[in-house]
């Protein structure tokens, strides 16, 4: 899959909305204060500052510093931010025909921003495994 349609996308941002307003009340309130950005992919760059191949194989990244590892030092540092990826996320939600349902994509959806807040708060991706989100 190399593009999205409007409909997917269209679909995709529903189902995102969803999955957001049935968050515990205490994550919801990330998001007031680290921006949840949505892209239908990463830029050429950053494919190859995390030296990713393909578009579709990433599907979110948590850009700025982890609660655990911030201090005074970090003053004037760019805000945290996490992105996530329409293609990378409906990619890893399709089955092994290409399938994609909505379960699978709500699926994915929900473990992607669970993946990218762990990374907020200071989980590597051992850890994320350890707990289902790697």
């Amino acid at each position: 899959m190399t593009a999205l349609t409007p409909q997917q996308k269209e679909n995709f941002d529903v189902l995102l909305e969803q999955i957001l307003d049935e968050l515990p009340e205490e994550l919801r309130h990330c998001f007031d204060e680290i921006p949840l950005v949505v892209e239908d992919q990463p830029s050429a760059s950053m494919q190859r500052k995390l030296h990713v191949a393909h578009s579709e194989q990433l599907c979110g990244v948590h850009s700025g510093i982890p609660l655990t590892r911030r201090s005074v030092q970090h003053s004037g540092v760019l805000p945290t931010v996490i992105t996530i990826y329409r293609l990378g996320i409906t990619c890893a939600a399709a089955d092994r025909r290409g399938r994609i349902t909505d379960r699978a994509l709500r699926r994915q959806i929900h473990r992607t921003i669970l993946h990218e807040l762990g990374h907020h708060f200071g989980l590597n991706e051992a850890d994320l495994r350890k707990y289902g989100y790697g």
